[in-house]
């Protein structure tokens, strides 16, 4: 299965999955308009890969139900919480 990935102008870390280059008819406008003006970084072949970020077989999943998958950049680490749980482990 190919798919072309395109990052986001708006969101940092933010990156669209479809099947087809430049077809985004799968994708909801308010999608789009939080995705901000997609910017086409490659086309890949799913099929035996792995990804970084995600793991392949949702991607493929979510593009045959959906038409798309939608990739974003993991929350921040809460650096307050994790001083927080190291002090109780220390107790």
């Amino acid at each position: 299965m190919l798919c072309s990935i395109y990052k986001s102008s708006k969101k940092e870390g933010a990156y669209l999955y479809i099947p087809k280059k430049d077809d985004f008819s799968q994708v909801p406008d308010t999608l789009m308009q939080m995705f901000g003006k997609p910017v086409f970084v490659m086309v890949i072949k799913l099929d035996g890969r792995k990804l970084a970020q995600v793991d392949v077989e949702k991607v493929k999943a979510s593009m045959e139900e959906e038409g798309f998958f939608l990739q974003l950049p993991p929350p921040p680490e809460n650096l307050l919480e994790k001083y927080k749980e190291q002090k109780a482990q220390q107790k």
